[in-house]
């Protein structure tokens, strides 16, 4: 099996795209037995292409290439916005004002009422297909496969994988950075902007800021061999 890890996309479909036809290419030029895609989460939010990102997403990639989606803090925080209207500003200050124009949702000024709040969060849900909720509804906390652990931002040292809380799984950082822990397994992780891939025994992250730096990274996992692909700066 070959194992193509995709970083964090957050609403750029264009970059998307053109990493997809980078992957069919590679896995054209390298078969393989089987060919598994995992994207580590965080498609929503600060690019301004979010709902044609989820569009190309759920169309999936030709046959022959089997998929998995990881859920990411941004994914979670709107799942929460959508049954709390009163997490909306502080969704909105973390990106989410790309996603709102992304349906064509009016965009507030700051220090908006609680009315506001509420019809901002109406016409969002009223615009959002049924399909994308459903897809978000349906992301993975984290795929565990051939001693790599696949995870939007990583996990906490000490605790079991089993033990792990969606908030370490989906936002941790400095603990799970800073440790040169051998965890039983590598983790391959996006979450934290780097302008390269930052590759450690025991972990590999991958999210080169694609919504600013249009690098969208992707690890490929073959053999106990790691390489990568990604588009090139501003595609």
């Amino acid at each position: 099996m070959r194992v193509y890890a995709v970083g964090d996309i957050h609403g750029r479909a264009d970059l998307l795209e053109l990493l997809h036809q980078a992957i069919i290419r590679d896995a054209r030029d390298n078969p393989a037995r089987e060919n598994l895609v995992i994207y580590l989460g965080d498609y929503l939010d600060r690019g301004t292409l979010v709902r044609r990102t989820l569009d190309v997403l759920i169309d999936g990639l030709p046959p022959g290439f089997r998929t998995e989606f990881l859920m990411g803090n941004h994914e979670q925080l709107f799942l929460d916005m959508e049954q709390d209207p009163s997490l909306l500003d502080l969704w909105i200050n973390l990106g989410g004002h790309a996603t709102l124009l992304s349906y064509q949702v009016q965009v507030p000024g700051s220090g908006f009422s609680a009315e506001r709040a509420r019809q901002i969060h109406h016409e969002l849900f009223l615009s959002l297909p049924g399909k994308h909720l459903d897809f978000l509804r349906g992301l993975k906390p984290f795929v565990h496969k051939g001693g790599i652990l696949f995870v939007h931002a990583g996990i906490r040292p000490g605790k079991a994988l089993d033990r792990q809380s969606p908030e370490d799984l989906f936002w941790i950082r400095e603990d799970f950075l800073d440790s040169d822990m051998d965890f039983g397994f590598r983790v391959i992780h996006g979450h934290t902007i780097s302008r390269q891939v930052q590759e450690f025994p025991n972990r590999v992250g991958i999210d080169t800021g694609a919504y600013a730096t249009g690098v969208l990274t992707c690890a490929v996992l073959e053999n106990s061999r790691i390489r990568y692909l990604s588009t090139g700066p501003e595609a």
